[in-house]
């Protein structure tokens, strides 16, 4: 029986401020944890800066190598939110005033009596053709267009948006994680890990020291899709720990 394989995904985070340290992203470890969870295979995960040329030849490059391309940052209000025209350029396509996303702006503002100027209307710009992303949170939608999927930089929308969208898109198998601890340095085990790994080779088999002041270890994590294989390796692995 031919093994299915799991979608593959490439998630973008877009901002000079993540790129600069200022803002602090937690955009890329929350997309990458909820993909690997529903049987996504985050295979890259890219921060790039506000440059048009960068983020159209980035999206044209993934689009073509996974399933799934998921970017955050830079479809605001503001001069410098550039990702919609780019994304509209990267596929050829113009960047039109949908009616559908204005409307839900007017909505919107009208509620908060407030004015929908200039600035807020350049968020209802979007690519022709790409279907709209909802927001339940400030209303301005994202957009998706063929693979790619285009949302807010601020993770509280963010994390709205894709709530919505991983209901909607395939999933695969989620792997099964085990970790062990091990209280030794990591040069104690790294020969035998490497012929553990060697024997269970539809495995992955992490290893990642840590220090606790003067204390040195190692968290051994088995990751796969084969709940009697990680248990056999993960008993190989203990009776290693006790020959220490």
């Amino acid at each position: 029986m031919k093994k299915l394989k799991n979608p593959t995904a490439c998630v973008i985070i877009i901002g000079n401020e993540i790129l600069s340290g200022r803002t602090l992203d937690t955009n890329k470890q929350y997309l990458c944890k909820e993909l690997t969870l529903n049987g996504i295979d985050v295979i890259e995960a890219r921060v790039i800066k506000d440059n048009k040329k960068e983020i159209i030849n980035t999206v044209n490059e993934v689009r073509k190598k996974y399933n799934y391309v998921f970017t955050t940052g830079g479809i605001g209000p503001t001069h410098d939110d550039i990702t919609s025209i780019s994304i509209a350029n990267a596929f050829k396509v113009k960047l039109i005033k949908n009616k559908e996303a204005l409307l839900i702006l007017k909505k919107f503002y009208n509620l908060k009596n407030e004015k929908l100027n200039k600035a807020r209307q350049k968020m209802a710009l979007i690519p022709k053709g790409a279907e709209l992303l909802h927001n339940p949170v400030t209303k301005a939608a994202g957009f998706r267009i063929k693979n790619v999927y285009v949302m807010a930089g601020i993770p509280k929308i963010m994390i709205a948006m894709f709530k919505k969208i991983i209901k909607k898109i395939k999933h695969g198998i989620p792997e099964i994680s085990k970790t062990i601890l091990i209280n030794f340095p990591e040069s104690c085990i790294a020969e035998d890990l490497e012929i553990i790994q060697k024997k269970f080779n539809n495995i992955e088999i992490g290893s990642y020291p840590f220090m606790n002041g003067k204390k040195k270890g190692v968290n051994v994590v088995l990751k796969g899709r084969n709940l009697n294989q990680i248990r056999s390796a993960e008993k190989e692995i203990k009776k290693i720990i006790k020959l220490l």
